[in-house]
């Protein structure tokens, strides 16, 4: 009996770092929207050998599993699993690239995984587990609490749900239209002082004046500032920027991703090679 379980990816559009001895209090405060594309996790025994085998679009990928590996010594540090699994996930959009799919990876692990090993976890218990994965590894801060709950998000308190605090609009009509140029190693950036210091002091002030007037284009045109005071844009998604800017409500730069991405009435644009995809308002679901 396999289970399959999608969660969605996310973009952060802005964040500041909040750093805290407990995994579970550390994360980031921001805003982002999550996308209706993103990790669909198949989770079955493995009946053929003792090994847990994990693969990436069906590949072993011993570097991308790193992560999923962590998930699973975290679950075992309370519970004993003595099922070898095959864990499968189907990842969507670019990996590393600003869409969120290392926190989307960890939860649909703990959702898939829980499930079929019967553990007695509740949504929140398995969310925390992501996230502390998340954390310990430095691969992402805050995609996991928006993930969890769709929509466009603004984070007000950092951690995963049950510790967090957010606020979101949904929206069934727009659209996302985002332009990969390359991935940023995201803990290159977020264990880096001279970063930090850039991010926190561009970040709060601008989550403070979103959280004043929480709007679609509010949120994309202090992203856009966000992304500009802390001088990550590469002239190359700035051009990309430039263009989205012109045709859409408006475009920034996905964090932490070498990645221009603009929100939008329409899913029509003049660029080659985008990914379209609309905002998920839902969040995780078991297929």
């Amino acid at each position: 009996m396999s289970i399959k379980v999608f969660v969605p990816s996310h973009i952060t559009g802005f964040f500041s770092i909040i750093n805290n001895a407990n995994p579970l209090m550390k994360g980031s405060r921001g805003a982002g929207i999550v996308l209706d594309k993103g990790v669909i996790t198949t989770v079955d025994f493995n009946d053929d050998s003792d090994e847990t085998l994990i693969k990436i679009n069906g590949k072993i990928d011993e570097y991308n599993a790193v992560l999923t590996f962590k998930v699973l010594d975290l679950l075992k540090k309370s519970f004993y699993l003595d099922s070898s699994l095959i864990i499968n996930h189907e990842i969507e959009l670019p990996i590393g690239c600003g869409f969120g799919t290392s926190a989307a990876s960890a939860l649909s692990t703990t959702l898939s995984v829980s499930k079929l090993l019967n553990l007695p976890l509740s949504f929140n218990d398995m969310a925390s587990i992501a996230h502390q994965a998340e954390v310990e590894l430095g691969t992402g801060l805050g995609d996991l609490i928006a993930e969890a709950n769709g929509g466009i998000v603004l984070r007000l308190k950092e951690g995963p749900p049950g510790y967090g605090e957010i606020k979101k609009i949904t929206n069934d009509s727009l659209y996302v239209i985002s332009k990969v140029v390359g991935d940023i190693d995201t803990s290159s950036v977020i264990k880096d002082p001279k970063y930090i210091n850039k991010i926190n002091s561009a970040g709060e002030g601008i989550l403070n004046l979103l959280n004043k007037d929480f709007t679609v284009e509010n949120f994309m045109e202090l992203s856009y500032e966000f992304a500009r005071k802390t001088s990550l844009i590469s002239d190359e998604v700035q051009e990309i920027i430039n263009v989205l800017n012109s045709e859409t409500i408006g475009a920034s730069m996905a964090m932490m991703g070498n990645t221009a991405f603009a929100i939008s009435n329409s899913p029509d644009t003049s660029l080659k090679d985008v990914i379209i995809t609309k905002i998920n308002n839902t969040g995780p679901k078991y297929l």
